[in-house]
């Protein structure tokens, strides 16, 4: 001062967090003075000094922050709170001081600040905080300069305070209609709330509400409730309804909305909507084709919950956009937004889209699968992500398929296709494919499936099918042509007669019934009534047994061919010809006096006559020798026992089988 005193203020830029700042307290320093100030750093290189400045005190003076005791409502005075405070301490005496006031409800975030300027009489000082919402509570904070000076002194601690008790500002009235029911009385969900600019903290100990057909006030009915939100069974007429609420001042103004009948149609006016992110808000604007429109109702909730306890309503005037904190919202959410016109008592019909107040990367991918497998085709199929995964708007799907040791490949499709078709494939090979979702904030991948083209296409199939059946159709028609130009050679080829050996009934035959069955129906009945030579038990020579054999042999050789190419002449001549095995008799008894029994039919030459009488010429000439021979043979005297049998001829003509002409009279019964 004046170079009579000096004052030193030295600072350590290592705890000082290096500032450039230096303060000097009373009572070193005296205001109102002039002051020089130098300012001199130092490192270890050595030191170095500022210009000599010259300062006024009054100008460069900063005070500690008011001292606020006191924030209260002034009795009869509405909506207003009054701040008292300490004067600073080391503020000049003789200076006047400016105040700095900010102020804001509690549950806001925005400050409103207040200018004004205050005397240096009085040490205890107040102001009064008007234009306030009535029963709220109010936080407010001071800081204070002296006039001269151009710095401000910190803000002082934070203070809170209540406005006076009213009777309740308003309420804001809409409702929910709901389907009608089967008796036709159509539920109402009612929903109010404070009004906008009432007080936030506004005391309220009920709520009264009343509701009457529009054609007939007489049926006003009066309900009471402490809740926001009331249900009502309408009729599907019009109906007014109204609420008010009250407290120990006094009762709100009547808020009233009118609900239309069932059959009324509403109008129609908002053409596009649209939302969008902005900095931290979510903004909707909307366009209209009525410009008188009085007021918009703005609906909104989460899609996942569409119920009246989520929904969230907020009436707009005097703009066509909507305004929300992102932070209001839920993020990866999607909100289902509507808005209402409302003209006079009338509300329109609302225009309702979707946004997203934050959007994420999905929690899962899409499920793939794959359909229509071909030889260079196959068609990618997906299901949509269910939306509470989404975490945002899906704008397109990305689809990726690579070959087996191959190169991978991709395809984009927006949001609105659910499959694709892949084309130019490898025939016969393995393929891997997946589909990937995108959202504006990142992608997600879906399941990987395996899958392998085919070697053969339907068409390739379909063209060797009918190669191959075509040659058997036309095989089986050469087939057909042949058997109906030769058809006895098809016959035969297709269904041969085998006779059955072990079927046969020679073996059975006896004395009358030989004669019968050798002549078959051909014979004449005087020839079955004669009577025949009785065979007789005698030895025979040694060579008998081979004679035996071979006349017989050979005489059932001759007479099947002959009668065989004499039926087969017949066929066209509607002869029938029948097949006759060859006898078949069992073993004689044992205990007989020759080793082996031997079996001889010996026929009288009168008898054969009588056989051939059915037979050709030829064949009954030779007939005729092979008997006489086997007679000559037999000799008169030597017969064997009658019904003996020759084992002989059991083991060695059972397979023999002869064709013998049929042309009976009249049918007669014969073993087969």
């Amino acid at each position: 001062l004046y170079g009579t005193k000096s004052d030193i203020c030295t600072t350590n830029s290592s705890t000082s967090e290096n500032r450039a700042s230096c303060s000097f307290f009373p009572p070193r320093i005296t205001n109102p003075d002039n002051y020089t100030i130098e300012v001199e750093a130092q490192n270890a290189d050595g030191i170095i000094k500022s210009d000599t400045t010259r300062w006024s005190l009054d100008a460069i003076v900063k005070t500690e922050p008011p001292e606020i005791f006191s924030v209260k409502p002034v009795l009869g005075i509405k909506r207003m709170v009054q701040i008292k405070w300490i004067r600073p301490a080391l503020a000049p005496v003789s200076s006047n001081l400016k105040y700095m006031l900010r102020f804001k409800t509690v549950s806001s975030t925005c400050w409103m600040e207040v200018n004004f300027t205050q005397g240096y009489m009085n040490t205890n000082q107040a102001y009064n905080l008007t234009g306030l919402q009535a029963f709220t509570e109010y936080v407010v904070a001071l800081r204070c300069m002296a006039e001269e000076s151009t710095f401000w002194s910190d803000w002082s601690q934070e203070k809170v305070g209540t406005t006076k008790e009213e009777a309740p500002y308003g309420l804001d009235l809409w409702r929910v209609l709901r389907p009608a029911e089967v008796d036709g009385r159509r539920p109402v969900q009612l929903l109010w709330k404070k009004a906008r600019g009432a007080p936030v903290l506004e005391k309220t100990l009920g709520y009264n509400v009343w509701y009457f057909p529009e054609n007939n006030t007489n049926l006003t009915e009066t309900m009471n409730t402490t809740n926001q939100q009331l249900e009502l069974h309408l009729g599907g007429e019009t109906y007014w309804v109204s609420v008010i609420s009250y407290n120990s001042l006094g009762e709100s103004p009547v808020a009233s909305l009118r609900i239309p009948a069932i059959y009324e149609k509403s109008f129609r006016c908002i053409e596009v909507m649209w939302a969008c992110l902005a900095l931290d808000q979510l903004v909707v604007e909307w366009q209209s084709s009525v410009p008188e429109v009085d007021m918009w109702m703005v609906e909104w909730f989460p899609e996942v919950d569409s119920e009246p306890s989520t929904l969230s309503w907020e009436p707009v005037s005097g703009a066509r956009n909507w305004t929300i904190q992102q932070d209001k919202l839920k993020p990866f959410q999607c909100y289902n937004i509507s808005v209402y016109p409302v003209l006079q008592e009338q509300v329109g019909e609302p225009y309702s889209i979707q946004a997203y107040a934050k959007e994420g990367i999905p929690s899962e991918g899409p499920i793939t699968k794959v359909e229509n497998i071909g030889v260079k085709t196959v068609t990618v199929t997906w299901k949509e992500i269910p939306k509470s995964k989404r975490n945002g708007f899906i704008s397109n799907y990305t689809i990726f398929y690579q070959a087996e040791g191959g190169r991978e490949f991709s395809k984009t499709v927006n949001s609105s296709i659910l499959q694709y078709g892949l084309e130019s494939l490898t025939r016969k090979t393995s393929y891997t494919v997946w589909v990937m979702a995108s959202t504006s904030a990142g992608v997600a991948n879906g399941t990987s499936i395996n899958f392998k083209t085919q070697s053969l296409s339907v068409s390739e199939i379909f063209l060797i099918s009918s190669l191959v059946g075509g040659g058997l159709l036309i095989l089986i028609i050469l087939t057909v042509a042949c058997g109906l130009k030769k058809p006895s050679k098809l016959t035969h080829l297709c269904c041969p007669d085998v006779p059955n050996p072990a079927e046969s009934s020679i073996a059975t035959w006896r004395k009358d019934d030989f004669k019968g069955k050798l002549n078959l129906k051909e014979f004449d009945d005087s020839v079955n009534t004669k009577e025949d030579r009785i065979l007789k038990l005698c030895s025979a020579p040694s060579d008998l047994t081979d004679k035996l054999l071979v006349n017989f042999v050979n005489f059932l050789e001759e007479v099947s061919t002959e009668e065989a190419r004499k039926g087969q002449e017949n066929i066209l001549g509607g002869e029938k010809n029948e097949y006759v095995t060859s006898p078949y008799r069992p073993h004689g008894p044992s205990g007989k006096s020759c080793e082996e029994s031997l079996v001889s039919t010996k026929i009288p030459l009168r008898e054969c006559q009588d056989l051939c009488l059915g037979m050709p010429e030829g064949t009954c000439s030779e007939v005729k020798e092979q008997l006489l021979s086997l007679d000559q043979s037999l000799g008169p005297d030597r017969v064997c026992e009658e019904g003996a049998s020759n084992p002989y001829l059991k083991n060695s003509m059972t397979t023999r089988e002869f064709l013998v002409s049929e042309k009976p009279p009249e049918p007669i019964e014969r073993e087969v």
